[in-house]
């Protein structure tokens, strides 16, 4: 099926105020492989260990999008163009400013190209340059000067910036929670290196294989393939090894991610991927390109044995959503929903949207990606558990797209086939025993917490990364630390993007999917409604009775 989401669709009576409780049922896929594993079915007391939290933040729910630098959606926020024939945007009295694109860099850029607005008829781009090498010469040693060559290939579409216009949801959700503007990638480089940082702070502990477990790939001994993989540490885009989709060269992770420490604590967890359950579904964005909802490199978790799920088992009922089984915690987008729906959201959750949607250029863009974050918070919004809910957006990568702040250089690395942030093989000294080929931090990024308790429109310029949210996780869950280098233990507080002094404002911002403007709460449930049907149908899951 191609079907878009965001289009509109007839809401039929059997989904009407999917908001309210689905009764707990065992959807069906017929399709699924036979289960063999060691990984048994544990059902315990729904989030009993769970309320254990050092904050009143019972419900994490981390949206993981796909590369944006901070300039290219929040260079000029607040402030919008508003051009007549798009939706609009005013700031709130007293909005902070954030440290974007203003003066020079608009005006007289050092990269020789300034940087233009693009409107919502340019929402779909060429996808940009965001090797690990590549990002680091853009940069120039801090002189940040070298975008249009290194970063755009040539091209300065690399400049460009959106608005409040066309990122409308965006902007809105900054106004009603907290934003950072001094958040950065964990290192340098593409997709994979920023999922992996995201859940353990490690690049590093790479074993390459001549294929995935399916096909019986075999170890390749100190592999390096230039681009991908250099002295034990990803910094390309390889796929996982534990994951039946893999193709080519495939890669498995040793070491601790954060699902094992949530696992060991007995808490509630899962990474929804859109097209988990169905890896051969595809949509097209607005601009008529198709691409296949999932991408397995894209699923940090199937790079880890003890978090896999290679075969894409479907969990073994609703109940066990969340919790260690056949699925082992690897999900779809429409688990989340089941889950969520009758009551048993779990404490962690990670989702991915399908990819015409997570607003990766080349095979999405960012109004693609506003219909998946509206319905996703819209239907958060409406759940009993919103009062004790955060949620989290970031991304993975920038892209390769302009942003004029230089990272800070917290973990240098100096490989000669690898490093140019200072010319060739050059990019500071790193520490004796150091893993090398984790430069960073990386390019600046997009941070948003939405919550009761984040605070309202603020900007909050506290040093972060991708770590950050690990750490979050572990501190809220007293999980202790990954070890090993990993970055979490440098990490900066998310905690400055809350209040958890206050009362929480259980009082929803409802946004339209398309335009990302204020709607009612009628309309907003209508069209989470029709969003849901889709989705479920086109997993091929049934969508559960309520």
């Amino acid at each position: 099926m191609n079907r878009r989401f965001h289009k509109p669709m007839a809401v039929l009576a059997s989904v009407a105020g999917l908001g309210s409780v689905i009764a707990a049922g065992v959807p069906v896929w017929a399709s699924a492989k036979p289960f063999s594993s060691s990984h048994k079915t544990v059902v315990v007391a729904p989030n009993s260990p769970d309320s254990k939290t050092t904050t009143p933040i019972k419900h994490l729910v981390v949206i993981f999008q796909e590369n944006v630098s901070f300039d290219h959606y929040f260079g000029t926020y607040p402030k919008a163009a508003n051009p007549a024939g798009e939706p609009k945007f005013t700031a709130a009295p007293n909005t902070p400013s954030v440290n974007g694109l203003n003066g020079p860099l608009l005006t007289n850029n050092p990269n020789g190209v300034n940087p233009q607005r693009l409107d919502r008829s340019q929402a779909v781009t060429a996808d940009m340059d965001h090797g690990y090498t590549d990002e680091q010469k853009a940069y120039d040693g801090g002189l940040v000067d070298q975008f249009v060559k290194e970063g755009g290939r040539g091209q300065s579409l690399v400049m460009d910036y959106y608005d409040g216009n066309t990122v409308t949801a965006m902007w809105n959700y900054a106004q009603h929670g907290a934003l950072n503007d001094n958040s950065f990638g964990t290192v340098f480089g593409p997709s994979t290196p920023g999922a992996l940082n995201l859940i353990s702070g490690q690049t590093h502990g790479a074993l390459m294989y001549s294929d995935n477990v399916d096909k019986n790939g075999t170890l390749i001994p100190n592999a390096s393939v230039s681009g991908e993989v250099g002295n034990g540490t990803v910094y390309g885009d390889p796929d996982p090894y534990y994951d039946k989709t893999s193709k080519g060269k495939t890669v498995a992770m040793t070491g601790t991610n954060v699902g094992d420490l949530l696992n060991k604590k007995g808490i509630t967890w899962g990474w929804f991927e859109g097209g988990f359950h169905n890896a051969s579904e595809q949509h097209k964005n607005i601009a008529g390109g198709a691409s296949t909802d999932y991408i397995p490199h894209h699923e940090p978790f199937q790079y880890y044995k003890s978090t896999a799920n290679p075969e894409h088992l479907p969990p073994s009922s609703a109940k066990a959503i969340g919790h260690t089984d056949q699925a082992n915690h690897q999900y779809d987008l429409t688990d989340f929903w089941t889950a969520a729906d009758s009551g048993n959201l779990p404490a962690v959750s990670f989702l991915k949207a399908p990819a015409y949607q997570d607003g990766h250029a080349g095979y999405s863009d960012p109004l693609d990606e506003q219909t998946f974050l509206v319905n996703t918070i819209n239907h958060l919004q409406q759940l009993p558990t919103w009062s004790s809910t955060a949620v989290v957006i970031c991304y993975d990568d920038s892209d390769g797209w302009y942003d004029h702040v230089m990272p800070p250089i917290v973990n240098p690395s100096n490989d000669p086939n690898a490093d140019a942030l200072d010319g060739q093989g050059k990019a500071g000294t790193p520490k004796s025993g150091a893993y090398l080929d984790r430069l960073g931090y990386g390019p600046r990024l997009p941070l948003l917490v939405i919550s009761p308790y984040a605070k309202k429109n603020y900007v909050d310029s506290t040093l972060t990364d991708q770590s950050s949210v690990l750490r979050f996780i572990e501190d809220n869950w007293n999980l202790g630390r990954i070890g090993d280098q990993s970055f979490d233990a440098i990490a900066g507080t998310l905690d400055n993007m809350f209040d958890f002094s206050q009362k929480p404002d259980t009082k929803p911002l409802f946004l339209n999917p398309s335009t990302g403007e204020p709607e009612s709460k009628k309309d907003a449930e209508a069209q989470v409604a029709s969003y849901l049907k889709a989705l479920y149908a086109d997993a091929g899951v049934p969508l559960p009775k309520h």
